[in-house]
């Protein structure tokens, strides 16, 4: 176990290692963060980065160059190891740099000119950013990413207290060591109960503020004290407003806090702008921002519940058809402030099923280019590698690996996640409601974490129904529709390499190294 432990983290090294160069090397490196499958990094100059090399690197699955964030798929497990490898190697690379700049005075002159070589390339490097950020970074876009950076770090906690909650439940329907239900509440409810103010500390990071201050303002949204409180004739309730509270508590208290670093002397600074910056805004929290957000949160579940009930065929054809796009372009992580508002309001969140049907089409898709090419050995063994993680519900390994470079299979696997995602919504339609009772994991890793009004056997029915229609309709649809003549022509050809005619999302040797 021992040999098998140090050979991972070797592997793990390895791969960072090898990122570390062709990522224009550890002066490039503005920040290092990762969700469950993506290193996700920012850059100094993306001209640095040698993304064809990159992208033929074994370990990485697809590359997602979007506005600001530079993603590298690494797939589940391997991008929360690879990523304190990486920050390592980074951290190393500049201490040596700094050790070997003060142990060479006699250099002036060549640092001078390295320097302005240096000035030369970060300016250019600044140039071509810029460019890129007028076409790419919408406000909508970047607000977006903003929020995914509040939450992601969140999803481990929110995944682990799920699967409890839905093992005291299980635990609980059995009659199964009933002395035991009170501790997995407290395990599964604690960080829930906290969960506002872990909003609120990633908040006024995300936004330039300072993370205790924000969770300090968030806090007053759990405090149980709020009962005595009165806001237009009611009385408040712990936890009212929820996550867009907190959210919008922690916003607002960066917005004061960095005035008061421009206004407020320095003298003064240590004492009036930790108090104004909880003040201020935890007043407008109370008096306002928790009622408006509670207001705001029973809408999207009132909405949420009515919207299902009545066209719950309709909404799960478009909820399933458009989810792979949204992975495609890593913001699906925006969609989580409204997962965590359902399960608190609901105890579930009755979207998730009907998004985990996009990964059924996946599969489906797969499945059918794996029987339609079965001469291309390469292909088919990429898919039989990336397999097993799309039946638990990651699907980047298949998009980057497979049905995006194809083109056409990526439309019919949306097709399938549509199918998978209306016969969910009928079920909610008929009167059967599902959902999660935590996000994160999908596909069959997600029967752990079912719930629903009518019990735990009849949710994991309607989903596994989901599942079966999204995987048939996925393999139909890609079998049928996913192919034209000339692409079979040149993609089935016995012993062909993959090469993909007109593939920009995944080079040949990526595709190939994905199975390897």
């Amino acid at each position: 176990m021992e040999q098998r432990r140090e050979t991972n983290g070797g592997g793990y090294r390895a791969t960072a290692q090898a990122l570390l160069p062709l990522l224009g090397g550890a002066a490039n490196i503005a920040s290092v963060a990762h969700c469950m499958t993506r290193l996700r990094l920012g850059l100094h100059d993306r001209s640095l980065v040698r993304e064809a090399e990159l992208r033929a690197l074994p370990a990485v699955l697809g590359v997602v160059a979007d506005g600001a964030a530079y993603q590298i798929v690494l797939g589940p497990g391997a991008a929360a190891r690879v990523t304190p490898e990486f920050e390592g190697l980074v951290a190393a690379a500049r201490a040596s740099s700094r050790t070997a700049a003060s142990t060479a005075p006699t250099a002036a002159s060549t640092a001078s000119a390295a320097s302005t070589i240096a000035d030369e390339l970060s300016a250019r490097g600044e140039a071509i950013r810029a460019a890129r950020g007028v076409r790419n970074a919408t406000p909508v876009r970047l607000l977006l990413r903003r929020i995914a950076g509040i939450f992601v770090p969140l999803i481990p906690a929110l995944v682990g207290c799920g699967i409890i909650a839905g093992l005291n439940g299980l635990l609980t329907n059995l009659h199964w060591l009933p002395s035991t239900a009170p501790a997995l509440t407290a395990l599964a409810s604690g960080f829930m109960s906290l969960l506002a103010v872990l909003v609120g500390h990633n908040t006024a990071k995300e936004f330039g503020g300072t993370p205790v201050l924000g969770a300090a303002v968030a806090a007053v949204v759990v405090f149980p004290g709020v009962t005595q409180i009165e806001v237009f004739g009611r009385q408040l309730a712990p936890g009212q407003g929820g996550v867009l509270g907190a959210l919008a508590a922690a916003l607002l208290a960066a917005h004061v806090e960095r005035w008061c670093r421009r206004w407020v002397p320095e003298a003064l600074d240590i004492l009036v702008t930790p108090a104004l910056t909880v003040l201020l805004p935890g007043l407008a929290t109370l008096y306002g921002l928790m009622y408006v957000a509670g207001e705001i949160s029973t809408a999207i579940g009132d909405f949420a519940n009515w919207l299902l009930a009545t066209g719950g065929s309709v909404a799960g054809l478009v909820l399933g058809g458009l989810f792979l796009p949204l992975v495609m372009l890593g913001l699906h992580q925006a969609l989580i402030p409204l997962h965590t508002t359902l399960i608190a309001q609901q105890g579930y969140t009755v979207l998730l099923p009907f998004l985990a049907m996009a990964g059924a089409g996946q599969v489906g898709a797969a499945a059918a280019v794996h029987v339609r090419l079965r001469h291309n050995a390469s292909l088919r063994r990429t898919i039989r590698s990336a397999l097993p993680a799309g039946l638990l519900g990651v699907g980047e390994p298949l998009i980057y690996g497979v049905s995006l470079p194809l083109g056409r299979p990526f439309v019919t696997a949306c097709v399938g996640g549509a199918v998978g995602g209306g016969v969910v919504g009928l079920f909610h339609q008929l009167g059967t409601a599902i959902g999660a009772t935590a996000l994160g994991p999908s596909g069959w890793a997600l029967f752990p974490l079912l719930a629903g009004g009518r019990g735990l056997g009849e949710a994991v029915a309607v989903y596994g129904s989901g599942l079966v229609a999204g995987y048939v309709a996925g393999f139909v649809a890609t079998y049928c529709f996913g192919f034209t003549r000339t692409m079979l022509a040149e993609l089935n050809a016995p012993e062909l390499p993959y090469d993909l005619p007109g593939a920009t999302t995944q080079s040949p040797r990526a595709s190939s190294a994905v199975a390897e």
